[in-house]
């Protein structure tokens, strides 16, 4: 592609050398530049871009795009200066795949807890509606049929086009992308054109990363703040936060409830495990999907797929043969009758509605046993806060590892108990080994109790010291439990 064209819409401070340069592709990675490429120096919170200029030209790249040119210029290279690079690149990558996201009808959901499950029960909808759509989410990138596997919840720009530019060519219509507060802060969803956002909730989380909940809050507000007046932006005015991310945005307004009015408004009739009778503005139907954090995830897919134009009724249908997401309140019994949870809940207030929804539905005459740990080199501030979560609902809370990462798991739990309430002292026991952790869960458990495994849900891995050892939460309970139970 002509360099010209890549610099459509791309404001730029200065130019040297040639403008119709032949570009073969975008690169923000010198280790990766070749014959004809456009290197782009980013300024990241380690390495400065800036300083592989150099060493990208001598592999090949003709074409470089900085904040800062350099003392020497050489006169066979292209130089642009930009004053952001960051966002620079995302439009760089938009123009580069013929501006997929303009092409499709994309939409993002963000917010700290249901991203996942939002954006994949969307995926899953359409799916049932009769259309092929794009993925993009934590658990896995799809395009139709096609699986892609994920490595973080936002993708670069660059990958997140390509994606794109690929489901418009398998003749996609609408795309689903989980966008994450990393995401955005790192520019990786510059130059993008959404149809919709929607907004789950806010909450602890990421303050390892963003310093303070009020930084956090800006950033997710910035997703809203930078859509055009075509799109929609649709929250949850349950969550204090939703109006906040309504304040300064050019989209169409939308709401969504259960506690308060809205355009959307749901309310539980009947619940139990195995799923639930809601009514969605006033039409009733039943999910296999269950918990209250549950309905706001679905009322959510119902605001959207209504707001793109499908029936009510139609939508619902779609609905009410979906499964559940991998690793969300999944549920299982064994031949013993103990009745097994494993959810993703890695948070305070996820854990919480978690807890709590099994609360609603259980008799209080099964026990609950909860194993749960925080992850290492994370927030610390949300370990004592999860401890006292655990034990105050839980008959029996056990405190184990979760990707414990570069730290000791030990001091990660000391952390965790720092939070037990003296009155809970007797409801929680600690397990560094998870396996171990799971396995005495099984062997306190007796037929009818409730056995949640928390943190992990999808992922199959532990990670210790920079390495990620297998680990899946479903496959050692069945294994233990098959063990256990001879």
């Amino acid at each position: 592609m002509q360099l010209v064209e890549l610099l459509n819409r791309i404001p730029v401070l200065e130019t040297h050398g040639e403008s119709n340069r032949e570009v073969s592709e975008l690169v923000f990675d010198s280790r990766k530049v070749s014959e004809n490429s456009l290197y782009i120096a980013l300024r990241g919170t380690v390495v400065d871009g800036h300083s592989f200029i150099a060493s990208s030209i001598e592999k090949g790249a003709t074409t470089i795009v900085c904040e800062e040119l350099p003392g020497n210029l050489d006169e066979n290279i292209t130089y642009v200066k930009v004053k952001d690079a960051s966002k620079t690149l995302g439009h760089l990558s938009s123009n580069y795949y013929g501006n997929p996201s303009e092409k499709l009808k994309l939409i993002g959901v963000t917010g700290t807890n249901g991203k996942t499950s939002v954006s994949t029960l969307l995926f899953d909808v359409f799916k049932n509606l009769g259309y092929d759509s794009a993925l993009l989410s934590t658990v896995e990138i799809r395009i139709g049929e096609k699986v892609i596997p994920a490595t973080h919840t936002t993708p670069d720009v660059i990958t997140i086009n390509k994606i794109l530019a690929q489901a418009v060519e398998e003749g996609c219509e609408f795309a689903f992308m989980e966008v994450s507060s990393h995401g955005i802060a790192q520019n990786r969803i510059e130059g993008l054109t959404f149809k919709i956002a929607g907004f789950t909730n806010l909450t602890h989380d990421h303050l390892d990363y963003h310093k303070t909940f009020d930084e956090y809050l800006k950033i997710k507000k910035r997703f809203f703040d930078e859509l055009n007046a075509n799109a929609i932006a649709i929250t949850n005015v349950d969550d204090k936060n939703g109006n906040v991310m309504l304040q300064n945005t050019k989209a169409a307004k939308r709401s969504y409830a259960l506690k308060t009015m809205a355009d959307f408004h749901g309310r539980t009739l009947e619940v139990d495990f195995n799923g639930m009778l809601l009514n969605f503005n006033g039409k009733e139907f039943w999910t296999t999907l269950t918990g209250k954090f549950n309905v706001y995830n679905l009322l959510l897919v119902f605001g959207i797929a209504s707001e793109l134009g499908f029936e009510q009724d139609e939508i619902l249908q779609a609905i009410s043969i979906l499964k559940r997401v991998s690793g969300r309140f999944e549920t299982f019994k064994s031949d013993g009758g103990i009745f097994f949870i494993v959810d993703y809940a890695h948070t305070p207030d996820a854990l919480e509605n978690v807890l709590d929804s099994i609360n609603d539905i259980r008799t209080k005459n099964e026990r609950l046993i909860t194993v749960f740990g925080c992850g290492g080199d994370r927030d610390h501030s949300k370990r004592p806060e999860m401890g006292n979560i655990a034990s105050k609902k839980s008959t029996l809370a056990i405190i184990t590892s979760d990707n414990p990462r570069t730290e000791d798991p030990n001091q990660i739990i000391k952390e965790i108990e720092a939070g037990v309430e003296p009155q809970n002292f007797s409801k929680y026991t600690s397990i560094p080994d998870r396996r171990e952790a799971i396995k005495m869960a099984i062997k306190f458990s007796e037929p009818k109790d409730i056995v949640l495994v928390a943190g992990k849900g999808h992922e199959n891995y532990q990670e210790i010291n920079g390495v990620k050892h297998h680990f899946d939460d479903k496959e050692v309970i069945n294994e233990l439990w098959k063990l256990l139970s001879k």
